[in-house]
């Protein structure tokens, strides 16, 4: 709300403003000479131009002019040497002078003028609100489509234009695309790639505006008439008003068709992993079969029934982690998030994978001092993720290289770290290996699996609100570290306190 000021009081209030604002320049003044020494000219300059426009935006242009002067004479007599006296000793010191007295009375001037504009916009505030207010009413279209093709009728009826069209950019192509037109010749119109400002004097038959919502270009708008485009000031800003709701009118078109497009990802997502969990539940049934006539065919001696129940197994364990990851992708996985000790983890891993380590030594430091480590993680599979680690680092190590398991605490984290000396995986990849099936291009394939295992034990640690990431060891190798809230064993008394 804008507070009127009577007539008689005017000049008290102008005379308040001059004193206000010489006291900011005084105060300002004696500031900077308390630092006098670690100032240099540029720091005054700033200083005493931001106290010149703010005076000139309270007090008008003669405070503006007045403020200048003052500063111009203070800036010299106690901040450019020899101090304290109007001699410059240094005539380079001249252009600051100068520069500054300029620049702050271009900027006073300049304000003058933005303040004489704004209060002529407002005599037109009532036109320009009507005008947007019925822009704004489009939006509430049933369809975005429907929104913009009236959003782009109102423009071109307000302004008397022989044709108004808005392109957006093709999700497909990323080229500009013609999106509605009120008129005709649209489609046959190329877009320049630069907009020039615009030019109130006209002689142009068209002219394009960039279409922008928070800074990013949706789309252009195109108007034209016949004899060129004389628009006055006030339909300049029209134009702008209605130009913003065109704007928003082409962001709601492309996030519904963005929202579509989502839709029908994540509709041929699910029906992906239903297919994924009906194939695999159906291949199991034959699975039992295969591998119990290998076991009866075994008994007569034959070695390739061996083969075939290895081979069985093999692809059993495919369809498991095939439905362990379907699971995992609908959130069907439930976790059993409870308070578990992590040594406890890792000598049920340590036990879990004894036998299918070959000749790697597994090594285990739980780094808890005399204080136990206590996470909260569902015991049961965070013991696959881990189990998965370890094989893995067993696949990728050379023989006998050993395999590091420790645990420790990091800030809120109860950590869980996998160090092997494999090949390491380099940065372009430390995101893609935790892909379903990924593997690296440049490994020998007879290392096993599908690449299923390091995607189950993300999706696994993720869905129990940690996270698994892997970085490069010191010396050769990779680490894989599983990150779980961690939790002291005092919390953990008065929790269990409390609960009996």
């Amino acid at each position: 709300m804008t507070r009127s000021v009577a007539p008689h009081a005017r000049p008290l209030v102008r005379r308040r403003e001059w004193i206000v604002w010489f006291a900011i320049l005084a105060a300002a003044t004696g500031g900077m000479l308390a630092f006098r020494t670690q100032l240099n000219e540029a720091h005054v300059a700033l200083l005493y131009l931001l106290v010149v426009q703010g005076g000139s935006a309270r007090g008008g242009r003669p405070l503006g002019f007045a403020l200048a002067a003052t500063a111009f004479l203070a800036f010299d007599l106690f901040f450019l040497p020899p101090f304290n006296t109007l001699v410059i000793q240094d005539p380079f010191n001249w252009l600051v002078l100068l520069a500054f007295l300029v620049t702050s009375v271009v900027s006073a001037q300049l304000l003058y003028r933005a303040q004489s504009e704004a209060e002529e916009a407002r005599e037109r505030a009532v036109e320009i609100d009507r005008l947007a207010a019925l822009g704004a009413e489009t939006l509430n279209a049933a369809r975005a489509e429907q929104a913009l093709t009236a959003i782009v009728a109102v423009i071109r009826s307000s302004l008397a234009l022989d044709d108004c069209a808005v392109y957006m950019t093709d999700a497909s192509s990323n080229d500009m695309r013609l999106a509605t037109e009120s008129g005709v010749g649209a489609e046959s119109v190329a877009i320049p790639d630069r907009f020039l400002e615009w030019d109130e004097r006209g002689g142009a038959d068209a002219f394009f505006r960039p279409l922008q919502v928070r800074g990013t270009t949706v789309g252009v708008l195109r108007i034209s008439r016949g004899g060129g485009l004389a628009l006055t000031p006030a339909q300049v800003r029209v134009l702008d008003a209605l130009a913003y709701y065109a704007a928003l009118g082409v962001e709601r078109v492309q996030l519904v068709a963005e929202a579509e497009r989502a839709a029908a990802l994540q509709e041929a997502h699910r029906a992906k992993d239903a297919v994924i969990a009906s194939v695999s539940h159906d291949l199991r049934t034959p699975l039992t079969t295969i591998k119990g006539l290998a076991h009866e065919i075994a008994k007569s001696g034959d070695d390739r029934a061996e083969v075939i129940e290895e081979e069985a197994d093999r692809l059993n364990t495919f369809v498991a982690q095939m439905l362990d990851l379907s699971r995992i992708a609908t959130g069907g996985a439930a976790a059993d998030v409870q308070a578990n000790e992590a040594e406890d983890l890792l000598g049920a891993a340590a036990q879990q994978v004894a036998g299918r380590l070959g000749e790697h030594e597994l090594r285990i430091d739980v780094n808890g001092g005399d204080a136990l480590l206590f996470g909260r993680f569902d015991f049961a599979q965070m013991l696959r993720a881990l189990v998965n680690l370890l094989e893995n680092a067993a696949k990728y190590s050379p023989a006998s290289a050993p395999i590091d398991l420790a645990a420790y605490r990091d800030g809120a984290w109860l950590v869980f770290e996998v160090a092997d000396r494999g090949p390491g995986v380099p940065e372009s990849e430390r995101g893609r290996i935790f892909e379903p099936f990924y593997r690296r291009g440049d490994r020998a394939p007879d290392v096993g699996g599908v690449g299923l295992g390091l995607a189950i034990a993300r999706g696994i640690v993720n869905a129990q609100g940690g996270d698994l990431t892997v970085s490069i060891r010191s010396g050769g190798g990779s680490v894989f570290r599983i990150c779980v809230p961690a939790i002291a064993v005092d919390d953990l008394i008065n929790e269990r306190g409390a609960t009996a």
